[in-house]
């Protein structure tokens, strides 16, 4: 996946689990500029349920796997957090724009 103007020029990505029935995904960050010089990889654990309005939640559990001792501080988690989040409303967005897509 390449990126044309933004900060990041490259990053791959394994997908180890797209569970259908149960609404699961599990995949990682395994390289890119994106993970700089202090993570081996990062893992993203995400679930979707059902909500009362008739969409849905999403959670997300993100773990990183540094290299060395290095310890993610809080800011650094809630910008690669905030980075997720707009990546998920983007796909909500096209999702819901074009609808033949998954119906």
């Amino acid at each position: 996946m390449c990126f044309e103007g933004g900060p990041m020029k490259y990053l791959k990505q394994k997908i180890h689990v797209i569970d259908d029935k149960n609404l699961v995904t599990k995949y990682s960050l395994i390289e890119g500029d994106v993970l700089g010089d202090k993570a081996e990889s990062v893992g993203y654990d995400g679930k979707f349920e059902a909500s009362a309005d008739g969409g849905c939640v999403c959670t997300t559990v993100i773990v990183y796997h540094t290299k060395g001792d290095y310890v993610v501080t809080e800011e650094e988690h809630n910008v690669h957090k905030e980075k997720a989040s707009d990546l998920i409303k983007a796909i909500e967005a096209y999702l819901l724009a074009n609808p033949s897509i998954y119906a």
